[in-house]
């Protein structure tokens, strides 16, 4: 995290701490008060998802002393350097963490296509896409520069959902050249009203550098797709 980050959060969490703050239940009578909590609830997510330990009492007090003008624990100077202290570790651990989900992603996501690619039905091209046509479309393939819509969902190998078009009940539309090339390959395979699983690895769709939340580094992906519709590029 780097030190702006942390002042800013700092910053907006000093709204909190104005008068009629407490930390029993509250209640979000104004839109200032309802984009405070708003606000506050943000950082305090981010915080816990980060493995962020510090001591709720203690930042209210900084923030407190900071309003009031009351004199600091802690000069400007001893500040900076717990602060840049606080930010190495921080990024240290968090590459740690990294190392280590990439590490685990890459032996499961290895096992587990070893172990798909012998499935009844299940084919592979040279780039190491698996897929198994679950039915088969009619009429033409689509193309890369294509429009495709399509309904889909998409979870990790342990079955973790991470993205489903059927459960926000909205077909998605993209270009076929905006997407990962695991979808670029795959759609290109099938025909409008087809329906497939997709098994894709990691270098076919995020990589190393994941995507949100659930998709870690080096995560193979799964898919099952319902091509919909084509719309020719021009």
């Amino acid at each position: 995290m780097k030190r702006e980050s942390v002042a800013f959060g700092l910053a907006v969490l000093m709204i909190t701490a104005l008068p009629g703050f407490s930390e029993g239940k509250i209640i979000l009578k104004t839109q200032r008060d309802k984009v405070s909590y708003a606000i506050g609830y943000g950082i305090g997510s981010d915080f816990k998802e980060k493995s962020i330990g510090i001591n709720p009492n203690v930042l209210l007090k900084g923030i407190t002393d900071a309003l009031s003008g009351s004199t600091r624990s802690l000069t400007q100077a001893e500040m900076d350097q717990i602060m840049m202290s606080f930010s190495q570790d921080l990024q240290a651990r968090q590459r740690e963490s990294f190392e280590k989900a990439r590490a685990v992603n890459r032996k499961e996501g290895s096992e587990f296509l070893e172990k798909n690619k012998l499935k009844e039905g299940v084919k592979v091209t040279p780039s190491g896409l698996q897929y198994r046509v679950v039915k088969e479309g009619t009429g033409d393939n689509p193309k890369p520069g294509d429009t495709v819509t399509v309904h889909y969902r998409g979870t990790l190998i342990d079955g973790t959902e991470f993205d489903s078009s059927y459960k926000r009940n909205q077909p998605a539309t993209f270009s076929l050249a905006g997407v990962i090339r695991g979808w670029t390959e795959g759609l290109q395979l099938m025909k409008a009203g087809g329906t497939y699983e997709l098994v894709i690895p990691s270098d076919l769709a995020y990589g190393e550098r994941g995507a949100g939340h659930l998709i870690g580094p080096d995560a193979v992906l799964i898919f099952t797709v319902d091509l919909i519709s084509i719309e020719k590029e021009g």
